[in-house]
């Protein structure tokens, strides 16, 4: 099992030197990836049903944090310099947001800089006011405007002559230098539960990379293991090896104390916490990605080494 943790996105823990702290102490502790969510602007009124809460209320569910956002690439470009061996993960990239030669650009420029270490977690959004703010392409074409972009970013990351037709996108006749390092490309974790996620993941994905245990979305082993019979339907009708599709859960971990009624996954004692890691990794899990964020920088750091020597350390 690889294992990650979520990056702050504002308040305290994402100032300067508070961030660069958690960044370094996951690359000394030996994280496997750090994940950076991706938000341009915050709509003061939001009507769109925020998918990963009971309530549907984005406010509910995270309160201020959800006032300031730092820019994703500009973020994990800021902590590429300042780390030497933690994957650098988009979690996800709202693919329609951005220009798609110049997020390409962006992309293969942090890969490059970062010696190889950029990973590409994907998703079609869910925030419509955001989309509109952005000028983005229509919001219901979004599935399809998401394909068409990473078709055209691994047509520019890996081919010399470069040329795309389509919708959403149309270019030829250019030099797109440089290509990433790594090769053929970054990895693309598909973000999302739904069965057109599971499909795109099938199709375009190095991963499947959904949210799980938490009570909107709470992915036992059971619907795990049934959405990956899916994923292999869909992984063998586009004529890929199911076996070469990792699967990548965004896990946040809950304190015991603050669990209550059932023990959720990943909470309690470090023996039952490592059993739930053992019983996703039987079902298929390649990588879990859990969130130790507090608002105490130093806080967040203390829990990211408890779990290191706890968890880590023994599965």
């Amino acid at each position: 099992m690889e294992y990650g943790f979520y990056l702050p996105s504002g308040g305290p823990a994402a100032q300067p030197d508070a961030l660069a702290g958690i960044a370094k102490k996951g690359d000394d502790l030996g994280f496997f990836c750090m994940v950076m969510p991706d938000h341009v602007v915050q709509p003061k009124d939001v009507e769109s049903q925020y998918p990963y809460s009971l309530t549907g209320d984005l406010h509910k569910a995270h309160g201020s944090a959800v006032v300031e956002r730092l820019e994703q690439v500009t973020t994990l470009a800021f902590l590429a310099g300042i780390t030497e061996r933690i994957k650098l993960v988009t979690s996800v990239m709202i693919i329609p947001y951005r220009n798609p030669i110049l997020t390409a650009k962006m992309l293969s420029t942090l890969d490059m800089l970062s010696k190889g270490r950029l990973i590409l977690g994907a998703g079609v959004g869910w925030m419509e006011e955001e989309f509109e703010l952005l000028d983005t392409p229509p919001f219901a074409e979004r599935g399809a405007v998401t394909d068409e972009y990473l078709q055209a970013f691994i047509e520019l990351w890996t081919k010399e002559d470069p040329k795309f037709e389509g919708k959403y996108v149309n270019f030829s006749d250019i030099i797109f230098l440089p290509k990433p390092v790594q090769r053929p490309y970054p990895p693309i974790w598909i973000g999302g539960q739904s069965k057109p996620a599971i499909r795109r993941a099938a199709r375009l994905g190095n991963c499947w990379h959904p949210v799980g245990a938490i009570p909107a979305a709470p992915l036992e082993p059971e619907e795990l293991a049934e959405n990956l019979v899916l994923l292999h339907q869909y992984a063998e009708r586009a004529g890929r090896d199911p076996s070469q599709i990792q699967v990548s859960v965004k896990a946040p971990l809950y304190d015991s104390g603050n669990s209550g009624g059932p023990r959720r996954r990943f909470t309690g004692s470090p023996d039952e916490v490592r059993q739930d890691v053992q019983t996703y990794a039987d079902v298929g899990v390649t990588h879990l990605i859990f969130d130790f964020r507090t608002s105490d920088p130093k806080h967040t750091e203390d829990r990211m080494a408890q779990f290191s020597e706890e968890v880590m350390a023994i599965t």
